[in-house]
């Protein structure tokens, strides 16, 4: 099992940042990385990719964040229990938009809709 990402430099793709955030978290929610894998450093993925370091740091920053990753110091970076953190973080994010909705007042349907159109429009 190894890290396999592809970093396009085309006008209509994402930043590079974010294409490595992305791969990464989409092959530790699938399994392809498994919980526990070591990830290689940033300078070391950096210079494999052709981009800055920044770049990749900031990219695993956000997957650190988002619980996807965990830096254990001098040790490294490894693939965390992603699928539990982002269940968490799922619901703690729908907990919030409940609430919020029902502070202003709507149904829930009219809720349960606002929440369809948001998926359906960050999806496609």
């Amino acid at each position: 099992m190894t890290l396999k990402i592809r970093v396009q430099d085309t006008a209509g793709s994402a930043a590079p940042y974010e294409q490595v955030r992305a791969q990464i978290s989409e092959q530790a929610r699938s399994g392809a990385l498994p919980v526990g894998h070591k990830l290689p450093t940033v300078r070391g993925l950096a210079e494999q990719l052709g981009l800055a370091a920044n770049t990749v740091a900031k990219a695993y920053r956000a997957l650190e964040a988002d619980g996807v990753i965990e830096t254990r110091g001098r040790n490294g970076t490894f693939v965390a229990a992603a699928r539990d953190a982002a269940s968490r973080e799922a619901a703690i994010a729908a907990e919030a938009f409940a609430e919020r909705v029902r502070r202003l007042g709507l149904s829930q349907e009219a809720a349960l809709s606002a929440a369809r159109d948001a998926v359906r429009a960050a999806y496609e």
